[in-house]
């Protein structure tokens, strides 16, 4: 009988993005209870003050303002971090792929500012409209792993970038909107102190402590200026460094690993773990470290902090006629809703920005909805915009019930969605069409048959599936069109993904199939400096070739595969849609020849898209660099995209 799990086990499973979100939701429940139950330790505690410094060198501050400008620093760098890798090699680094996230974002901060403005005018509050402008990401993601559909996918990837955006909104505004007193000289030395974090990345050793050291001297001089010191976190993140591991650094750090292994010391050692180290930006081991204390640590903290709202009839009674609490609440659970819905309707209705399988509206409405839930930032606002402290409490009781609202009704339009989705839910219908444009198309691209394979370079049944496709083609005769989708088992086969990225890379330069028929031949050597050396046996610019590799554009275009073969539940490969239907059984010859020649496939067929005029590379059947086709057609060969090693 197998052992139960143990708590611990299950806690791990949960993953970090809810763990997180579930301890910042009990920190809340506890502020509540502990203010309302003894406010006065609850105000005591916080408003303990401290002093650090010697002599009149002091810097004196309470436990409130440790949390909300020292620690919260350190969750705005991580923002800033994010931020960054983001527009470095992220979701938005290409204007078509970050339009829909980018103006859904502008609009999911206008449109709560308006409704805002408009409702709470009377309470005489309006100029606290920051309150209602951002989303915090934390709770976002947390809810949306709790509640989102089963495989977020691009739902994940869009509310990631949407919240990215709007974090540079609300940063903005707290830096331009919510800062009382400005004294420019401290930022003189702020600025010089920034340039030193951007210098300090050419040093050969020891950036730790100089990039501490220099963001403690960043963040001094922000509080000296009145700029609120937290966006000093968000301006050292800009500067740090972020970029593609580099494929010669990795394996010059595997290389370093088998001497170590052949002779363990400590100078291997070292020098093992430092050129592994390296091989990856500072962004992301930065990233890395400090989330689990930003998620465990500082955001609970500063719920516990700032939640602490003293709930009483007469504080509800008062909440509930204050039109500064439905101007928050109307703000962020319509607001949001209607702005980040209403826009990227818009776009999709006139095919503006690009929109992948499973970013759906109905998925993007319960991402809007989630939107609403505008906690952490919201709460750091109320402090800034708002004196009162009735006020404050009624502005809070606002944020949490709209927090609440957003989340229940969140759930309900995920529900909905998922209850009503048929065959692209279940994966048995193709969830992109083939395009030509994008695709990897072997045969014309009119054919009346069509095979899309999801597979996996490092596979052996692909390998051997290819012997299968081979036939096929033959038999068919120019009737077929295959197409080849990447899936890579990166927990099976650790080079697969880095397969998939060179093949794509070779694609720039017009030699997809080759270089797929390259990867197969050889799958045991597909480490750095097998691919590179593929590439030049194939006469590929090798320069160019390592430049893509380490590109957007071709992280981009094998990360659309994935998330279409992670929407369609593939988990297997290789895996193969017949004429947009997924193929279950043998996948011989005569048994793709048969589904293929099937009514209900042939039906299916006809019914989609038309093709699109465009040139395709053929390659001659000894595997040397073809001509292009005409307009419209790709000449078909008898040679397979890939042949079976024998």
């Amino acid at each position: 009988m197998a052992a139960r799990p143990s708590i611990a086990s299950r806690i791990r499973a949960m993953g970090q993005n809810r763990i997180g979100a579930l301890l910042l939701l009990l920190a809340t429940v506890a502020a509540i209870v502990w203010a309302n139950v003894s406010h006065g330790s609850y105000e005591t505690l916080w408003e303990t003050h401290l002093s650090i410094g010697v002599n009149d060198l002091r810097l004196d501050f309470t436990l409130h303002a440790l949390v909300n400008d020292a620690l919260m620093a350190i969750f705005f760098f991580t923002v800033g971090l994010e931020v960054r890798r983001e527009f470095a090699i992220g979701e938005l680094t290409s204007w078509s792929r970050a339009m829909v996230p980018v103006l859904a974002s502008i609009a999911g901060l206008a449109l709560p500012a308006l409704l805002f403005v408009l409702i709470a005018a009377p309470s005489g509050h309006a100029d606290a409209w920051g309150v209602v402008i951002s989303t915090d990401t934390a709770f976002l993601v947390g809810a949306l792993a709790l509640v989102g559909p089963r495989i977020p996918g691009r739902l994940r990837i869009f509310l990631l970038a949407l919240a990215v955006v709007d974090d540079i909104g609300a940063l903005t505004i707290i830096a331009l909107v919510y800062t009382d007193t400005f004294t420019p000289m401290p930022l003189i030395v702020a600025a010089i102190g920034l340039a030193g974090v951007y210098a300090t990345r050419y040093l050969r050793s020891g950036r730790g402590p100089v990039y501490a050291t220099l963001a403690i001297i960043v963040w001094l001089s922000f509080l000296a200026s009145g700029v609120h010191p937290t966006l000093a976190g968000v301006a050292i993140a800009l500067l740090v460094p972020v970029y593609r591991p580099n494929r010669r650094d990795v394996e010059h750090a595997l290389e370093l690993a088998r001497t170590f292994r052949q002779s363990p010391n400590t100078e291997y050692a070292r020098a093992a773990a430092n050129s592994l180290r390296e091989s990856i930006s500072i962004n992301e081991r930065l990233q890395s470290a400090y989330a689990p204390y930003v998620a465990y640590v500082i955001l609970p903290l500063f719920a516990l902090a700032n939640a602490g709202v003293v709930v009483n009839g007469e504080i509800l009674a008062a909440a509930a006629r204050s039109p500064l609490t439905w101007g928050i609440v109307v703000g962020l659970v319509a607001g949001k809703f209607l702005g980040i819905f209403g826009s990227t309707a818009l776009l999709k209705r006139l095919r503006l920005g690009e929109f992948g399988p499973g970013l759906t509206l109905d998925r993007i409405a319960g991402g809007a909805a989630l939107s609403g839930i505008g906690f952490t930032i919201s709460l750091f606002i109320i402090d800034l915009a708002i004196d009162d402290e009735a006020a404050q409490n009624e502005a809070r009781v606002g944020v949490l019930a709209a927090s609440v609202l957003a989340f229940v009704l969140a759930t309900i339009i995920f529900r909905i969605s998922d209850a009503v989705r048929g065959d692209i839910e279940t994966g048995q219908t193709l969830a992109r069409p083939v395009d030509p444009r994008r695709d990897h198309v072997w045969g014309p691209i009119d054919a009346p048959y069509t095979i899309v394979e999801y597979g996996d370079f490092q596979c052996e049944f692909c390998l051997k599936a290819s012997g299968s496709i081979q036939e096929v083609i033959r038999e068919l005769d120019g009737d077929l069109r295959y197409v080849w989708r990447h899936a890579p088992l990166t927990t099976q086969h650790p080079n697969a993904l880095a397969g998939a990225e060179a093949a794509e890379a070779a694609s720039l330069q017009g030699k997809f199939f080759e270089f797929e028929r390259g990867l197969f031949a050889d799958q045991e050597h597909q480490l750095p400096s097998d691919i590179v050396r593929l590439a030049a046996s194939l006469g590929l610019d090798v320069e160019k070739f390592e430049r893509d590799l380490e590109s957007a554009e071709v992280t981009g275009r094998v990360r659309d595969d994935m998330l279409d073969a992670e929407a369609m539940h593939i988990t297997s490969v290789p895996t193969f849609f017949v004429n947009g239907r997924r193929h279950v059984g043998p996948y011989d010859a005569q048994s793709l020849i048969r589904a293929l020649q099937s009514p209900a496939d042939d039906a299916a067929a006809s019914a989609g898209p038309a093709p699109v005029s465009v040139t395709i590379a053929s390659r001659p059947p000894d595997g040397t660099a073809g001509t292009a086709a005409g307009p419209g057609t790709a000449a078909p060969s008898t040679t397979p995209p890939a042949t079976e090693d024998t």
